[in-house]
This record gives C-alpha cells, sequence and structure tokens, in this order.
C-alpha cells in the first residue's frame, strides 16, 4: 500500500488541511463560488484551462463516510 492510500485511509476529520482553510477563508484564493454547502476555486496547478476544484464546507475525509445528508 502506497503512503497516500495510508494517509488518506488513516485521516482524521479533526486534523487541519488546506481544503478545511480555504473553506474557512483563512487561505487566500480565487473564489469562483461560495455558498454555505461547498466553495469552488481555481486550482493553482491546473490540468486544464478550466481546471477549478469544487470542497464541500464540512469535512468529509472518505466517501464511505457520507452521509444521506451529503447528497444535496
Amino acid at each position: 500500500m502506497s503512503d497516500e492510500i495510508a494517509k488518506a485511509q488513516s485521516a482524521h476529520p479533526t486534523e487541519d488541511t488546506i481544503f478545511g482553510k480555504i473553506a474557512r477563508k483563512e487561505m487566500k484564493v480565487d473564489l469562483i463560488h461560495d455558498d454555505d454547502q461547498c466553495v469552488a476555486f481555481h486550482d493553482v496547478n491546473k490540468q486544464a484551462p478550466h481546471h477549478f476544484l469544487v470542497i464541500p464546507k464540512e469535512p468529509i475525509t472518505q466517501l464511505a463516510t457520507c452521509k444521506p445528508s451529503h447528497e444535496q
């Protein structure tokens, strides 16, 4: 198992991440969208002309931990 997979599988939602800082507006990014559920912003290492990221404001460390309420 790779180190990245092991890190992802052992992630804890209480640990601060760059995405958490972006969602809380503690880190400046080129915002495209911001509402009560998610933020969208341009990727600093874009791989295509229109490459952006959308992240939920509520931390979700694994898809397996998603709840039906996350679907909205």
